[in-house]
């Protein structure tokens, strides 16, 4: 599958958990995914072979809102 470059607006990160949290449900979708938070900003950049919808409902799941 080829390589899609996603960039999230992610709330409700508010500590160094909360970046763990996300990228560890990204990581459950696709172990092989390379995930960068920046939480300051509210945004994760994931370069994965998964459906942008998919990476998001996983973050969802965790809690967070992800922005369309």
């Amino acid at each position: 599958m080829p390589i899609s470059h996603y960039e999230l607006k992610v709330s409700g990160m508010t500590c160094g958990h909360c970046e763990k949290a996300v990228d560890k449900a990204i990581h459950q979708v696709d172990p092989q995914a390379v995930v960068t938070i920046d939480r300051s900003a509210g945004k994760v950049r994931i370069e994965s072979s998964q459906p942008r919808q998919t990476l998001a409902q996983a973050i969802v799941a965790q809690g967070y809102a992800v922005a369309d």
